[in-house]
């Protein structure tokens, strides 16, 4: 038997099963779910005192709702939809920042989609915590059009946070 037979036979040997790699990636997914679901509350708490700020309240007094951890929490999808996006577009006439900037402007809009419809049907069941009716770069009372620079980082910081640290191997 030749040696790359050998790893052959040794690596189907022991391959974890199917269901195993699933619970493994269920359990990462579940992971940065709650990882970007508590950012997002942060995040949210931070601008909402900073926002107290600005109406000379010194307090930096920031609230957020219990509802708004799951959405957040779906923050742990766009990295998956950039890989997609990624290996769809092929890495071959890329400069170096325009993937940042690819990535960037996803996220923008696939959080703007996602706060429009979430929003949407919390409205619905008449629990929507968030109503932009009064501002003038809102769409709907849902979406705030001045707040895509905010969405850009966010997803770019979601990304962080969800990124997988490679293991270091030592060369013996």
């Amino acid at each position: 038997m030749t040696r790359s037979e050998i790893s052959s036979v040794s690596m189907h040997i022991f391959r974890a099963p199917a269901h195993t790699i699933r619970m493994r990636r269920l359990r990462k997914f579940s992971t940065d779910f709650c990882k970007c679901g508590v950012a997002g509350w942060c995040l949210e708490v931070l601008a909402t005192s900073a926002e107290s700020i600005l109406a000379r309240d010194w307090r930096l007094i920031g609230q957020t709702s219990l509802l708004m951890f799951p959405i957040y929490g779906c923050g742990a999808v766009l990295p998956r939809i950039a890989q997609w996006t990624d290996a769809w577009i092929g890495e071959g006439f890329v400069r170096p920042g325009d993937r940042l900037i690819r990535h960037g402007m996803l996220y923008m809009v696939l959080i703007f989609v996602g706060e429009y419809l979430s929003g949407a049907w919390l409205r619905s069941l008449g629990v929507c915590p968030w109503d932009y009716s009064g501002v003038r770069a809102s769409v709907g009372g849902l979406i705030r059009l001045d707040f895509a620079p905010l969405w850009f980082a966010t997803g770019l910081l979601f990304e962080k946070i969800v990124q997988t640290v490679p293991k270091m191997h030592v060369k013996k």
